[in-house]
């Protein structure tokens, strides 16, 4: 099962990849890149360009109504606050789930690879229907909550439970196997030489793996935001109150509200790019610090 997050991340090695010839034609070359292009312009481009040509169809004035509505305000909001709270508990969750596949062998280690990849395999409504029939009303532990007057479902504490399900994987899938390529010989040098667990996992390991880290933070941050599936079925659509920004554009969609649903998701979009281009920023460092090491 390690070896499946391995192979999911690894590819063939950088030398290799530069080493490997090209028997395509140029006709052959040119007909592929432009059937990729052209997926890319259609499926992508095009409706990028659409959401933010709609959205300011009706003039900026219109634009910042819409996105200083309080019900867009509060949407906003909530999904920064879900964002905020599930990213940092995800990173937690990740690097000790991380550090102890890595760096251990224990007795259910394979059913905990199996149990961080499985918000990938479910789908996101089922792990909001999940979390309903938990935390609900008439729910296994619905009736302890409302005797004590904790509200899950239909609530911010629902949100924040269905998206931290559906981005579990993200920070741990990311660290696995940099942990497996960078394997124990620090952390077992530290430790002979005096150092405490937690002095070897801040002063060793996170160094080590702090850009594979952000990698994952930001992945996890991305698809937080959008969630759409899990927080449509426990949130119950209160709009101001339990409507993120994605159910807040389908409520504005519903009610034939389309210049201010546009508005709302030009943001997203904005908020996707931001994490978009952190992405690929991230990824230009990885590599000149690959580049380094390998002159070095």
């Amino acid at each position: 099962m390690v070896d499946h997050f391995s192979s999911f991340h690894a590819g063939p090695p950088q030398a290799a990849r530069r080493s490997l010839p090209l028997t395509e034609s140029a006709g052959a070359r040119t007909i592929l890149i432009t059937i990729a292009l052209g997926f890319l312009l259609l499926f992508l481009l095009l409706p990028l360009v659409v959401v933010f040509a709609e959205a300011l169809r009706m003039g900026l004035g219109s634009y910042w109504a819409a996105i200083r509505e309080p019900e867009a305000l509060a949407a906003i909001r909530l999904t920064l606050l879900t964002a905020l709270t599930v990213v940092p508990l995800n990173a937690i969750f990740g690097i000790a789930a991380a550090w102890a596949i890595t760096k251990f062998q224990f007795a259910g280690k394979n059913l905990l690879i199996t149990l961080v990849d499985l918000p990938f395999s479910v789908s996101p409504v089922i792990g909001g229907m999940v979390f309903v029939l938990l935390f609900g009303r008439q729910g296994v532990f619905g009736p302890w909550f409302a005797a004590h007057d904790i509200k899950i479902i239909f609530a911010v504490p629902g949100i924040i439970i269905a998206t931290l399900f559906v981005t579990l994987p993200f920070v741990a899938r990311e660290l696995i196997p940099l942990m497996q390529k960078q394997g124990t010989d620090y952390e077992e040098a530290a430790l002979m030489l005096g150092a405490s667990g937690w002095q070897t996992l801040f002063r060793i390991t996170l160094p080590n793996i702090k850009w594979g880290l952000l990698y994952g933070v930001l992945l996890c941050n991305g698809r937080a935001i959008g969630e759409f599936g899990a927080v449509a079925v426990v949130s119950g659509h209160i709009v101001g109150l339990t409507t993120t920004m994605p159910l807040y554009i389908e409520v504005l969609y519903n009610d034939f509200n389309f210049p201010a649903a546009f508005a709302v998701a030009s943001l997203l979009t904005l908020m996707a790019f931001v994490t978009l281009i952190l992405k690929t920023i991230l990824e230009w460092r990885a590599e000149q610090r690959l580049a380094r090491g390998r002159l070095h």
